[in-house]
């Protein structure tokens, strides 16, 4: 199985703190690290995640090599057999493993056996776990979620508890990398692991053995009816079931009604190929060319939608940014290139780059450029490399400084005449800018230290009940009572404000605020569904739909 590929996490940056007046590569950190808060505070405190969320396929023979110099040797050998392009590969025998890749292109990477067996582990499934989503307040794992009938689930693990202990290892208090937690909660199915939990209110702590198994997590975080016909979908990734979960969430939405559709790939990173051409199979009609794959030692390989899908004729509008990549690229571009729907939002990612494994004796493993990307018209959807590793890592920040995610100017004649002349990615058929407003050097370091999403968990948790906040939803904001305990918490966090900074950041906190609680109690449907109230994107998506 082919591997589309997320891109680099280094645009999850993390949030800076900056003084005025600002750089503008440190004005752009401040604003994209902040504009991604959103989806952060949605994801961004998820604890133990399911990982089987990409493809792969290890079709090579294992390769050998007793030292670093034969290794060398032997990626040059495979690198001439099998990469992308035309390539003088002797050239780049001298160079250390790291920048002999990076002068080929940003995604062919060299694994590290542990690493690449935590890779393989992941992507294979051959591991599993308890079914528990926690976030580290004050040094101590609290319980955010429990996926219903999942091993945690039938064991009485609630949300609002608190992990203290993993078998004999004490998590509370002990400030451990988060890495080491997830390790120690993960595990192959069918072997046991022993969480002492704290329930809300309880003197007891209690010792809770858990046999750990695959827990079906949907990558579909949201499906509701936006009126009474438009429906709306939101996929994080494309996992091994996505496309079957894309039919279940339109025949429900078609029995209350849905006649058109709006399907939210931001920040959509990539995953299945295969899932990302069985959505396209539900929406598309049959013999349509889906996407190809081309390279100079992979020949043409075609992907065509099969027809009798479950959305074929409905109006379609796809939402993409800045960090929609891979196959959320493939299925945005089949969507324009035959006049499918209407894509809206910022030029996304770029990237259209096919690897393949390649793994040696010691463990270790080569992930290689074998093919690129197009769409059914041959526009490749990989942005330009050619200025080197560290401009590409660059490349969204270049974005941002000169205004391509801030310009409200931007028309759809802006939009053809881009499409016309590549840059790579999927350019939307309607922009949308970024909004900046509210975010200053106070928000920013609101959101640095976690202070909004401690108060939530804190203390405003306990404070909502899940029925009010779902009865409410349209109409519920934070009161001047939690704002006012709001400002005290910040202050006891030892954190100097700004009069001014705060008066212009309250809207975009009282809104953070909000929408972290929604996650809390109602989880991704409830997150998104305030979310949508006031997004500019889904507005627009709207409009174009009537």
């Amino acid at each position: 199985m082919i591997l589309v590929f997320c891109p680099n996490e280094l645009y999850f940056i993390n949030f800076v703190c900056v003084i005025a007046p600002m750089k503008k590569t440190t004005r752009f950190n401040l604003i994209i690290s902040l504009t991604y808060s959103i989806t952060l505070i949605g994801g961004m405190f998820m604890g133990y995640k399911f990982l089987k969320d990409q493809g792969y396929h290890f079709t090579r023979s294992t390769h050998f090599a007793d030292n670093n110099a034969e290794k060398v040797d032997e990626i040059i050998h495979i690198i001439n057999k099998n990469y992308v392009d035309d390539i003088n590969a002797d050239s780049l025998n001298h160079l250390p493993i790291d920048s002999l890749l990076h002068k080929l292109d940003p995604h062919s990477a060299y694994l590290p056996p542990a690493e690449a067996n935590d890779f393989a582990e992941n992507l294979g499934g051959n591991f599993a776990g308890v079914g528990v989503e926690y976030y580290i307040l004050k040094d101590t794992l609290l319980v955010t979620n429990v996926v219903k009938d999942g091993p945690a689930y039938a064991a009485g693990i609630k949300q609002g508890d608190k992990i203290l202990k993993i078998d004999s290892l004490v998590v509370s208090g002990m400030s451990l990398p988060k890495i080491q937690v997830t390790g120690k909660i993960k595990g192959p199915r069918g072997t046991p692991v022993t969480l002492t939990i704290l329930h809300p209110g309880a003197a007891q702590q209690v010792a809770l053995t858990i046999k750990r198994d695959q827990v079906k997590v949907s990558t579909i975080d949201a499906s509701y009816l936006l009126s009474s016909e438009i429906g709306y979908i939101r996929i994080s990734k494309f996992g091994a079931d996505t496309d079957k979960d894309f039919v279940e969430s339109i025949k429900d939405l078609k029995s209350r009604g849905m006649k058109k559709l709006v399907l939210d790939l931001r920040d959509n990173g990539g995953g299945y190929l295969t899932a990302a051409t069985g959505l396209a199979n539900q929406i598309l009609q049959e013999n349509k060319l889906i996407v190809y794959t081309e390279g100079k030692h992979e020949p043409r390989t075609d992907y065509v939608a099969t027809g009798g899908g479950e959305f074929e004729d409905g109006k379609l509008v796809v939402l993409i940014n800045e960090n929609s990549a891979s196959a959320s690229e493939i299925l945005a571009g089949a969507v324009q290139d035959l006049n499918r729907g209407i894509i809206i939002g910022r030029r996304s990612f770029g990237k259209g780059l096919v690897q393949e494994q390649f793994p040696f004796g010691d463990g270790s493993a080569l992930n290689l450029t074998i093919a690129r990307y197009y769409t059914p018209l041959g526009r490749s959807i990989q942005k330009s490399y050619k200025k080197g590793y560290n401009a590409y890592q660059k490349e969204i920040e270049d974005r941002f400084n000169d205004g391509e995610l801030t310009d409200s100017k931007q028309t759809p004649k802006d939009m053809v005449k881009k499409r016309l002349f590549a840059e790579g990615g999927i350019q939307p058929d309607i922009y949308v800018k970024l909004d900046t407003i509210g975010y200053n050097k106070l928000y920013a370091n609101l959101a640095a230290k976690k202070v909004l999403i401690d108060f939530v968990y804190d203390v405003l948790a306990n404070r909502y009940t899940p029925s009010f906040i779902e009865q409410n939803l349209n109409s519920f904001t934070i009161n001047e009572t939690d704002y006012k305990d709001l400002i005290k918490y910040i202050h006891s966090k030892n954190i100097l404000i700004n009069s001014h900074q705060l008066a212009a950041a309250k809207p975009i906190i009282l809104s953070d605020v909000k929408l972290l609680l929604c996650k809390y109690h109602l989880g991704g449907a409830g997150y998104y569904k305030a979310l949508n109230l006031s997004d500019a994107v889904v507005k627009q998506a709207i409009s174009s739909l009537q």
